[in-house]
């Protein structure tokens, strides 16, 4: 299954993002509210600067304490982001995410981010695949 098949079964293609110059603080409630693991580091809503996770966040709050809440998020994102495009498989995205050890990847086309992919969209995508491939063997086995 390719990138932008997996895009398909969201439900949302909506890509969060925040702004560098926003605080900590501010993005831990954004993922609190939303429910999610991660935002994208953007000043235009288009291009990806960096990711923030909240595995970042705790991590510095057991490190530092609360007062790390208070920095900007272009002072705690990871700004080396490996990016996919629509045409990757889930096999590749899944491969890059374990060898990386991270769980989100924006999609990138033309310069400009299209999707965003977590580690838990390529594994429901795999499973499917490996689904319909066991239905065609038992098929193929039973005469179908």
């Amino acid at each position: 299954m390719l990138v932008h098949q997996i895009l398909k079964m969201k439900a949302s293609d909506e890509v969060l993002t925040i702004k560098p110059h926003a605080t900590v603080a501010e993005a831990a409630e954004v993922l609190s509210s939303r429910r999610i693991g991660s935002l994208v580091v953007s000043e235009d809503g288009k291009t990806a600067s960096g990711i923030l996770s909240e595995r970042d966040i705790v991590r510095e709050l057991g490190r530092r304490g609360a007062e790390c809440l208070k920095e900007l998020v272009s002072d705690m994102m990871t700004s080396q982001i490996t990016t996919c495009t629509l045409n990757d498989s889930a096999d590749s995205i899944l491969t890059r995410m374990t060898e990386g050890r991270f769980r989100h990847m924006p999609v990138v086309e033309n310069d400009e981010m299209v999707g965003l992919v977590t580690i838990g969209d390529a594994v429901k995508a795999r499973l499917s695949e490996v689904s319909m491939e066991k239905e065609a063997l038992e098929g193929m086995i039973m005469g179908h």
